[in-house]
């Protein structure tokens, strides 16, 4: 049935949702209806944090925004379980 060599194997393929959170905030319904164009609404989360990097709603690291070639990415700082990324971890 299995060959009993990689367990994750089967899984390696599965689809998955990758989103990165960049904070959040509570707001009553009559303010959310009174948003427009030129509205800001502030999150929670300061400048210099981290954001939380989800997969499945479920948070799997911290990591910064970065820009590259006109787009949007983000550089893992550090996994959920505490261990560092491997790229900080040979600095």
């Amino acid at each position: 049935m299995f060959d009993g060599g990689d367990g994750f194997a089967l899984l390696k393929d599965v689809d998955v949702r990758l989103s990165v959170e960049l904070g959040r905030t509570s707001m009553k319904l009559k303010d959310i209806l009174a948003l427009n164009e030129d509205s800001v609404v502030m999150l929670e989360r300061l400048t210099d944090e981290p954001l939380d990097v989800l997969v499945n709603g479920k948070v799997i690291a911290k990591a910064e925004i970065v820009t590259e070639g006109g787009r949007f990415g983000m550089r893992i700082v550090e996994l959920a379980n505490g261990a560092r990324a491997p790229s900080e971890a040979a600095a």
